[in-house]
């Protein structure tokens, strides 16, 4: 039965992955799976209170930094208040829409929409977008970094301490 639970665990950091670029999975949940699974059903003993801190950090620094991306961008490139709020609720509302790819085109449209009315310049708006879009790409590199290193902390944790 052991083999099963880590087939959980294993398929549970695969979906992780899987969801950086399919949002409709949420990647940092399947991660939370896979931990408690091994906790809970292959051995209870194994993972340190040191472990859990780091990935309630992690958890939390992934959660915030996809907002806080979108916000940073379409400011660096030009965008107001407005076009970084278009940014954080195309991105929720993109998760919804078209799935996987609204993510990436919602807030980019909403963005270029939003700043365009606000300036009349197309340029800028479109400058503006492209920082949404480069938000979610950078945001995803910082996941696969954070989600790398989750796993990584915990393997060590299960097979060396």
């Amino acid at each position: 039965m052991e083999i099963v639970w880590w087939g959980i665990v294993v398929l549970s950091f695969i979906l992780g992955f899987v969801g950086v670029v399919v949002p409709v999975i949420p990647s940092v949940l399947m991660y939370w799976v896979g931990f408690l699974v091994y906790h809970f059903l292959i051995n209870s003993d194994e993972l340190s209170w040191m472990f859990w801190i780091i990935a309630f950090v992690l958890t939390v620094i992934v959660l915030i930094s996809d907002f806080i991306a979108n916000s940073y961008f379409v400011k660096r490139y030009g965008g107001t208040k407005k076009g970084e709020a278009a940014a954080i609720i195309g991105m929720i509302v993109g998760m919804f829409v078209y799935p996987p790819f609204g993510v990436i085109f919602v807030p980019f449209i909403f963005v270029l929409v939003i700043e365009f009315i606000g300036s009349r310049n197309f340029d800028q708006a479109l400058k503006a977008s492209i920082g949404s879009l480069l938000a979610f790409l950078s945001s995803a590199a910082f996941n696969v970094v954070i989600y790398i290193l989750l796993i990584i902390w915990f393997l060590l944790d299960v097979f060396l301490f």
